[in-house]
């Protein structure tokens, strides 16, 4: 990649990351966009205009006669249908995709394959589409052989703390756990919310057995790249041809990295006070200092998804 007006940021023994101004310039190396939703096409309250018309020139772009593709990749812990509806609320054109993939539809091939399961489901009643028309049973606590986690029940006020004592009894039982959403946090008007992988660390972390569904984790790209080829009825794409677009680091960055396709970090999401631009009045500077603090880096920076 290269910056597109803007400087170019070293990162600790690597080469430049650019940070771009825009994404018109890279684009026509692609053929697939893997996006994020939550921090990059809205923050939880606000939908971002600017990214949906970008995703909508991408896939406008035909120079070779070759189709450009946008599959929404998302860690929310329910049904790709759901998302649909949020992001409609949030003005998101659906011309700006093709397809939407989430973690709660890779949860729901998860629990399928344990036909009449008994489920405890650790997670907020908003979230209870997930199970819809599944040989199930949704069972207490202390019935349960399997729980799926898809978030805190009032992420407004608890943390990963409140759940010790539950963890601990599902430890003892050997009961495993499905992650519907890895994301430790996302972003909600400015603020930092926590998710469901927040629980699944802590229950990792006392010996329990976790099943992650979503990014960072490989499934969920062979899946996404699976949709697109049946877009077309063609192969899946050259992996040099599809570009990851995320917020965070632990999950959008560190999953593309893992599956061998480049990355483009929006900076504006859950890293934004990190990187200096929580403020509207706020613009992206030398990032170098904190990508060097990085495990991972992406192949590139832009302040916001925009063409």
């Amino acid at each position: 990649m290269t910056a597109s007006s803007a400087a170019a940021v070293p990162a600790q023994g690597r080469a430049a990351v650019p940070v771009l101004a825009g994404i018109a310039d890279i684009a026509p190396r692609y053929d697939l966009l893997l996006c994020d939703v939550w921090g990059v096409l809205h923050d939880g309250t606000v939908g971002h205009r600017a990214a949906g018309e970008a995703l909508i020139r991408f896939r406008r772009l035909d120079p070779e006669g070759r189709p450009r593709r946008v599959i929404l990749v998302s860690n929310a812990p329910r049904p790709w249908p759901g998302v649909q509806r949020i992001l409609d609320g949030y003005g998101v054109p659906r011309e700006a995709y093709d397809a939407i993939l989430t973690s709660g539809d890779l949860t729901r091939d998860l629990i399928a394959r344990r036909a009449g399961a008994a489920i405890y489901h650790l997670g907020p009643e908003r979230d209870g589409p997930i199970f819809e028309g599944l040989d199930l049973d949704l069972v207490p606590a202390e019935a349960a052989d399997l729980v799926v986690c898809t978030g805190l029940f009032d992420d407004t006020r608890e943390t990963a703390d409140d759940y010790r004592a539950a963890l601990a009894a599902f430890r003892a039982r050997a009961v495993p756990m499905i992650c519907a959403n890895p994301d430790l946090v996302v972003e909600r008007d400015r603020k930092l919310i926590p998710c469901a992988g927040l629980i699944a660390a802590a229950y990792a972390e006392i010996g329990g057995e976790v099943v992650y569904a979503g990014k960072p984790y490989r499934p969920v790209y062979e899946a996404a790249l699976e949709k697109a080829a049946a877009l077309d009825g063609a192969g899946p794409p050259d992996r040099a041809r599809v570009l990851a677009i995320g917020d965070a680091l632990r999950t959008d960055i560190a999953g593309a990295a893992a599956f061998g396709i480049p990355s483009l970090l929006v900076a504006r999401g859950i890293h934004a006070e990190e990187l200096g631009v929580l403020g509207e009045h706020e613009r992206l500077g030398d990032a170098a200092d904190w990508l060097a603090r990085q495990s991972v880096h992406p192949d590139a920076l832009i302040e916001r998804l925009v063409w």
